[in-house]
């Protein structure tokens, strides 16, 4: 399981729940964070709780999903890396690739491992919940921006986790509070959607999350509950070999499955290797009753998560640098 503490220090119950050996990591969100001192108190405390440590994420993309602010470079919307990508691709793939440094550099420095990010959907224009976070409308563009991006957090010593396999962009609804469905064909979506998911992979793609969207063309399961593209298409067809965290199960689109504990079964039967619930401390509660110690991620995909940078990158020239490409981009 991954979730969420309360607030910006942990209190006894989120002890309590870190500790469970069901748990291998923690995100946090705009209310974990109060300043860059805070935020680094925070995460020794969480690292402090176990051993093995746990994991520790963020949605951190930039623009409207931006977790921490002050202290941290304004990041523009993914957009903006598609905008510039239209003018000059080399320039795209260097803004990219000094997005990702950026991120991975300061989140790094902060004691966290991962950014859920890039964002792989294509923008068809039809999702408001994805807009301006998608990259490009393009494949071809995704593809070789998202691996810029993954390729800048790693040389910041992050792993990047990219969403919302296998694409959100065309469905309409949003799965916070619906139940989307896409009604295309597998051969349209593997045209067109998963094309960015090669290069990233390629470019060395730490994690991967599913969207909780029905593509009833294929399975009647929404992605996250699906062996078919967890097993089947992500494994095989990709062959992706990191980890798979599933979206948010408080969220409205993964309802189908039923309660809390329903729910992050069929995502780990489906073949997620960590669920994350947020916003429910009562529903963690009773999914940790639920869960037994068969069910952990594998260790050995945690801990490629895990930040390698060794030192604190915001002082070198390469940062200094990547954070001047991205304010030309303002």
């Amino acid at each position: 399981m991954v979730l969420d503490p309360a607030g910006a220090a942990l209190t006894e119950d989120d002890v309590r729940r870190l500790r469970h050996p069901a748990v291998g990591g923690v995100i946090l969100f705009a209310r974990n964070f109060e300043s860059p001192a805070q935020l680094q108190a925070l995460t020794q405390d969480i690292r402090a709780l176990r051993e093995p440590r746990l994991l520790i994420g963020v949605d951190h993309e930039g623009g409207r999903v931006q977790r921490f602010k002050e202290g941290f470079t304004a990041l523009p919307p993914m957009r903006s890396l598609g905008h510039l990508w239209d003018r000059d691709r080399e320039a795209g793939r260097a803004a990219a690739h000094a997005a990702g440094y950026v991120i991975g550099s300061e989140l790094a420095a902060h004691g966290l491992d991962f950014s859920f990010t890039p964002v792989l959907d294509l923008d068809y224009g039809a999702s408001s919940v994805i807009g301006d976070r998608a990259l490009h409308y393009d494949p071809l563009a995704v593809g070789a921006l998202g691996a810029a991006l993954v390729g800048g957090l790693a040389d910041g010593g992050m792993g990047a986790v990219g969403k919302h396999f296998p694409g959100h962009g065309y469905a309409t609804a949003d799965s916070h509070t619906a139940v989307p469905t896409d009604d295309r064909p597998l051969s349209e979506i593997l045209r067109k959607d998963l094309v960015p998911y090669g290069p990233t992979i390629q470019a060395g793609l730490a994690g991967v999350m599913p969207a909780h969207v029905i593509y009833p063309k294929i399975d009647a399961e929404p992605a996250g509950y699906s062996r078919v593209w967890l097993q089947e298409v992500l494994r095989g067809r990709l062959g992706f070999n990191g980890l798979v965290f599933s979206d948010d199960l408080s969220m409205e689109g993964a309802s189908t499955a039923g309660g809390v504990a329903e729910r992050a079964h069929a995502a780990l039967n489906a073949g997620c290797d960590m669920v994350l619930l947020c916003g429910d401390p009562e529903g963690q509660d009773r999914l940790l009753q639920s869960l037994q110690e068969s069910v952990l991620a594998s260790v050995e995909r945690a801990d490629r998560m895990r930040h390698h940078g060794g030192r604190d990158l915001r002082r070198s020239v390469a940062y200094r640098d990547a954070q001047g490409a991205l304010r030309r981009l303002a």
